[in-house]
């Protein structure tokens, strides 16, 4: 299987890093009853953090490392695509370089916290990709010869393309009116055939 390459804002990994790590975290309050018991209370999910590392080899990958720490110093979270994980808005929270560099090779480190929906920001999708079949979403209007899914909170392209058992780029041509492949809408009709 060909995964798609790992991209955040401007930035495209020209192939995937080899480790990731996703946490999720849980707070939880532990209270005392009489007699040795006690009960947890959840105080709700915290962010979710994908860590990973990779390297860049070639010619120009110092060069490449470089790219990256550029986008590392915006100050905004961005959209992050990941090639198995969700599309989510993120913040760039680290980035490590792993040895001494060299022209022809590095070795990074770099973690990412999802935003979710403070300050302004909104999260664009939070989806896994397995999908029951009958699912909220999975409507499909037909038109002639084309067919529609009519978008819910969470979809995604990706998602859709797996979902209906084809290419994303072929998704991306039918709806030429989606500027932003990272980007749709609840309510929103995509064209899948």
């Amino acid at each position: 299987m060909i995964l798609a390459p790992m991209r955040f804002k401007s930035f495209v990994w020209p192939h995937n890093p080899r480790v990731y790590s996703i946490t999720f975290e849980r707070k939880l309050a532990v209270h005392k009853i009489p007699f040795g018991l006690h009960y947890l209370q959840s105080l709700g999910q915290t962010r979710r953090v994908l860590r990973g590392e990779g390297e860049f080899v070639g010619e120009k990958a110092y060069d490449t490392f470089k790219k990256l720490a550029v986008v590392f110093y915006e100050e905004a979270p961005g959209v992050l695509v990941h090639p198995v994980w969700m599309t989510t808005t993120a913040w760039f929270a680290g980035l490590e370089l792993r040895q001494a560099p060299r022209r022809d090779y590095v070795a990074y480190s770099f973690e990412f916290w999802e935003v979710e929906g403070g300050a302004g920001q909104t999260k664009l999708t939070t989806r896994a990709v397995a999908v029951s079949d009958g699912a909220a979403g999975e409507a499909v209007a037909e038109t002639g010869e084309a067919q529609y899914h009519a978008v819910v909170r969470g979809d995604t392209l990706w998602e859709l393309s797996k979902r209906y058992g084809m290419a994303l780029s072929r998704i991306i041509e039918l709806n030429p009116s989606i500027r932003n492949p990272n980007l749709i809408y609840p309510g929103q009709k995509v064209r899948i055939t």
